[in-house]
Formats: C-alpha cells, sequence, structure tokens
C-alpha cells in the first residue's frame, strides 16, 4: 500500500505539472497565432497594394510559416477522417504489391485514386519508413503519433512548391500590362482559405493537384508550349480523375488550337496529332498499362467511381441537388397539410448526414444517368461550341471554369471541396474587368463559406472564420481597385445581387455557428448545414448564371 501511494504521489506530481504545461502552451500558441496573423496580413496587404515587382517568395514564406503555427497546434486527436485515409494508403502502397493495391480492404479507406497518386503515395511512403515506420502498418488502423503527423502535415506543406512554381510562371507568362492583376490572382490562389481549410487543417494535396492545373493553363497560352500544356493535364488526370470534369474543354482547345489549322478546321495537322496522341498513349499506358494486363480494370473503375454513395454527400455540397433536397424538405413539412403524397421511408434519407444512397420523399428520385445528362448538355451548349468558333487562352480558361461549374452544380456525389475546381480557374479571369469580377464575388464568398462544416469544432471556429473573412475583405477590395472598368456595360442586377449576397454572409455565419447552439442545444443538428449549404447554393448558381452572361457577351 505505501508503495502504491508513492506510485500515486509521484504520478500526481508529475502529471499536475504536465496538465499546467499543456494550458500555458495553449495559450502561448494562441498569442503566437494572433502575433504572426497580424504579420502575415500586414506583409501580404502591403505587396498586394505596393506597386512592386511581382514575386511570391516572402508571401510563400509567411504562409508557410503559418502552415507551420497550425501544425504545431494540432495535437494527434484533432486529425480528420481525410487524414487517416492518406495514412492507409501510405500502408497499402508500402506494404503491398502494385497488383494488390486496389483490392486491399482491411481498411474501410480503400485506395480510389487513380495510379499516379498512388505512386505519389508510395513515394512519401519511402521517405515515412524512416520517420515513422509504424504508420506504414496495414493493421493499425487509426494510428497518430507527433511524428506522423508531423510528416504528414510537412508532405503537404512542401507539395505547395508545385503550386507556387505554376504561380510564378503565370505572372511571369502574363503581359507587362497585366502583371499586377496577375500577380494579385496569383497571392489570391495561394493564400485562399479554401486551400488553407482543405489541405492544411482537414488534409490534402490540392496544392500539389492545382499547381499542376496551373502549370497546364500556363502551357497552353502559347502555340509553342501548348503539348506541354495538353501532357501536364493528361498526367492530372492519372493522379485524380475528378478533373475529367475539365477534359472536355481541353479537347476541344487542343483539337482547334493544335490539330487543326488556324486557316481552316478541315486541314489536319497531322504532325501535331501525332505527337499529342503519342504524348497521351504514353502516359496512360504507363500509369494504367499494368492494371490492364493484370486485367484489373473492372477493380479500378469500381473504385474510381462509386456510384452507390448515393447523389447528395453526407454535407451536402452547394449545387443544384442540395437546393433539390431544402425543396423536398420544405415539402415534406408542407405535405400533411397540403395533401401531398410523401415516401415514408425516403422521410430521413437526406438529412442522415451518412454517406450512401439517397432517395426524396416527394420529389422524383435522381439517378447518376441524370446527372451524367446534365452535367455534359450544360457543357456542350454553348461554352464548348464558342471555344471550338474562338479559340482564344482566355476563352479556354473561361471554359475550364464553365466546365467545373456544370459538373458541381449537376455531377453526382459532389463534395463542398470539388469548389476548387470553379474557383481557381475563375481567379485567373476574375481581373479581366468589373463584370467579371462581379460574377466572382458571390462565388467567392458562396464557396469558402460551404467549406465552414469541414471544421466543426470550437477551437476551429476562429481560424476559418477570421482567416476567410480577412482573405474577403483583403482581396474582394484589392480586387475592387485593380480591376479595370468593362468595355461593355455592368450588369446592374447582378451587382445588387453579389451586395445583398455578402450582406446575408454575416447573420448566416453567425446564426450557423453560435446563434443555433444557444437556442437548440443538441437538437436540429443538420438545420445549420443545410442553412449553409443552401444559402451557398444559392451563390454558386447565380455566379455561375452571372459567368455566362458575362462569358457570351464579352
Amino acid at each position: 500500500m505505501a508503495k502504491g501511494k508513492g506510485i500515486d504521489s509521484m504520478m500526481t506530481s508529475v502529471a499536475v505539472p504536465a496538465a499546467e504545461w499543456f494550458v500555458h502552451r495553449q495559450r502561448y500558441a494562441n498569442v503566437e497565432f494572433q502575433i504572426g496573423w497580424g504579420i502575415f496580413w500586414e506583409e501580404i496587404s502591403h505587396r498586394v497594394e505596393a506597386k512592386c515587382d511581382p514575386a511570391l517568395p516572402i508571401p510563400l514564406t509567411k504562409r508557410g510559416a503559418l502552415d507551420y503555427v497550425l501544425a504545431r497546434n494540432y495535437n494527434c486527436n484533432q486529425r480528420s477522417t481525410d487524414f487517416e485515409v492518406h495514412r492507409n494508403w501510405l500502408a497499402i502502397t508500402s506494404s503491398l504489391p502494385v497488383k494488390k493495391w486496389y483490392y486491399e480492404s482491411t481498411s474501410e479507406w480503400t485506395l480510389d485514386y487513380p495510379p499516379a497518386f498512388a505512386y505519389f503515395e508510395w513515394l512519401l511512403s519511402q521517405v515515412a519508413r524512416y520517420i515513422e515506420p509504424d504508420m506504414l502498418d496495414l493493421k493499425r488502423l487509426g494510428y497518430s503519433s507527433w511524428p506522423a503527423v508531423y510528416f504528414q502535415r510537412s508532405s503537404v506543406i512542401v507539395s505547395d512548391l508545385v503550386l507556387v512554381y505554376a504561380l510564378q510562371r503565370y505572372v511571369a507568362s502574363s503581359p507587362q500590362s497585366a502583371k499586377q492583376t496577375s500577380y494579385a490572382a496569383s497571392l489570391s490562389i495561394l493564400l485562399s482559405p479554401a486551400l488553407l481549410i482543405i489541405d492544411h487543417i482537414h488534409f490534402q494535396y490540392n496544392g500539389l493537384l492545382y499547381g499542376i492545373l496551373i502549370l497546364s493553363l500556363v502551357n497552353a497560352r502559347e502555340q509553342a508550349s501548348l503539348l506541354s500544356g495538353g501532357l501536364f493535364f493528361a498526367g492530372l488526370l492519372c493522379m485524380k480523375h475528378i478533373y475529367l470534369y475539365l477534359a472536355p474543354a481541353y479537347f476541344v482547345y487542343l483539337l482547334r488550337f493544335y490539330c487543326l489549322s488556324s486557316k481552316s478546321v478541315l486541314r489536319v495537322r497531322f504532325g501535331n496529332t501525332t505527337k499529342l496522341a503519342s504524348g497521351l498513349l504514353l502516359i496512360s499506358g504507363a500509369m494504367f498499362g499494368p492494371f490492364i494486363y493484370w486485367k484489373q480494370t473492372n477493380q479500378m473503375l469500381a473504385r474510381l467511381f462509386p456510384f452507390a454513395r448515393g447523389l447528395c454527400h453526407a454535407y451536402w455540397a452547394p449545387n443544384i441537388w442540395s437546393m433539390y433536397s431544402f425543396t423536398d424538405r420544405v415539402l415534406l413539412l408542407a405535405a400533411p397539410k397540403l395533401g401531398f403524397f410523401f415516401e415514408q421511408s425516403a422521410k430521413n434519407s437526406v438529412t442522415r448526414g451518412l454517406i450512401g444512397d439517397s432517395s426524396f420523399a416527394c420529389l422524383p428520385n435522381i439517378t447518376p444517368k441524370i446527372t451524367f445528362i446534365l452535367t455534359l448538355a450544360s457543357q456542350i451548349q454553348p461554352s464548348l461550341a464558342k471555344l471550338f468558333l474562338q479559340p482564344s487562352w482566355e476563352i479556354f480558361v473561361g471554359t475550364v471554369a464553365l466546365c467545373g461549374y456544370s459538373s458541381f452544380l449537376f455531377g453526382w456525389h459532389v463534395h463542398e471541396k470539388a469548389i476548387l475546381l470553379v474557383i481557381v480557374p475563375f481567379s485567373l479571369l476574375a481581373l479581366k474587368d468589373r463584370r467579371y469580377l462581379g460574377a466572382f464575388r458571390p462565388l467567392a464568398v458562396a464557396g469558402h463559406v460551404s467549406l465552414f462544416p469541414l471544421l466543426y469544432t470550437a477551437a476551429e471556429f476562429p481560424i476559418k472564420t477570421v482567416y476567410t473573412v480577412f482573405w474577403l475583405i483583403l482581396f474582394l477590395l484589392v480586387f475592387d481597385r485593380l480591376a479595370p472598368v468593362p468595355t461593355r456595360p455592368r450588369v446592374f442586377l447582378l451587382d445588387r445581387f453579389a451586395l445583398l449576397y455578402i450582406t446575408v454572409s454575416i447573420p448566416l455565419i453567425l446564426y450557423c455557428s453560435l446563434v443555433h447552439t444557444l437556442i437548440f442545444g443538441e437538437r436540429f443538428e443538420f438545420l445549420p448545414l443545410m442553412f449553409t449549404s443552401s444559402y451557398s447554393a444559392i451563390g454558386v448558381v447565380g455566379s455561375w448564371i452571372g459567368f455566362l452572361v458575362v462569358h457570351f457577351t464579352s
């Protein structure tokens, strides 16, 4: 007993100072974060406003410091699902031969990205082997340790260098008259709250992927580098198949601007066509060839395109289907009073917060075929037609953005994170003139607010809210100063819609983040998510309509 008391006393003497140290460390971390925050935004605002030579190293340093502070202040238990997803992929690619990668199912987080990204995970695993070998054990599901956390978060920060290089190339390739606006657009992407929330807090590698996308767009700017632009995009498709939604724009642009003669669409440039076809076959063959040889095509397709997951994600992405789901909920409430028939079994289908097949109580159910037809129809006419008839680089980037809009608004099982498919290419055009900026404003607000549900803890609320508000204030004000006056009249209704929409965002954020919990406590948990998604959907749809008007009247 005496010995036991001695041990208890010793443990208490150690535990109490440790707890006190943790509390003081958290306080210090908050002060550290606030000081770094102030210096960060002061430097960024100065460089955007000042007419200095466009260069990204100093903002990159500040961004990296901010990422480092965030990484230090996330303990091992503050991890998103995607953190475990990528840890499991490290384990799969390092522990198993390639031919077993797409069959491994020990964890529910199976490998569902194309082979190029799997090879990227394999490369990371070779480094992780020397840092924390236990994280590469397939059987240790949910494994977490400080070395694992630091390694995975550091890998995201380092991979962001691809994005920095791509943005630097974009600024360098811009005409002298557009250097300042292209620099401001590049900074808005580099410092985007979406990338901070999704990559550096929630955990993904979108900085790497969108860096490759921007490189492909930049290389497509000149005829001499157009081939490499197409090949960069082919490599991107082998890393993440969501970019297939943008492929129609690349197909039409490369066909019209590279494979067909500029003098006649009936004259084929056989040399260019051969080079492009050979490059595409080489890249796709190297990535997918082994799996085709092993007769794993069906298995891979089942992993890459899991249609059983349902129309809507657990958190409704702000698209047409979230508005459709919201309408179904409203009709469901009114059904007993109005005498409408509704499916009792579907009453909680789209609001249960789970991934799975969605069915509607009052409105007709939506199938994958319907979403595919709507997505393709909204892309083909009229955006691809205009690109074929007027194959300029700005129209090409605009068409890429419109393809992103179509996929996000009408696609099947769209994640809220897919809004980057629209925000990133549109950012390159937002400062073309004030008409484009008018369409960009509601997208910037809606796209970033819709990501708030990804960070749902009380500790994350000030990070996501303060950073996003600062970003919106800074860049929307700077964009307003830099955007030139358009040659055509501005769209009055679009400007008023953007102003009203931004104004409504403030009380909505307060209600969903604070007031709802004070009033209802743990009840009606899905209500703030539904309000956020429906509000954001109105902004994305309004921005899409505005961009269509601007794009086709320019």
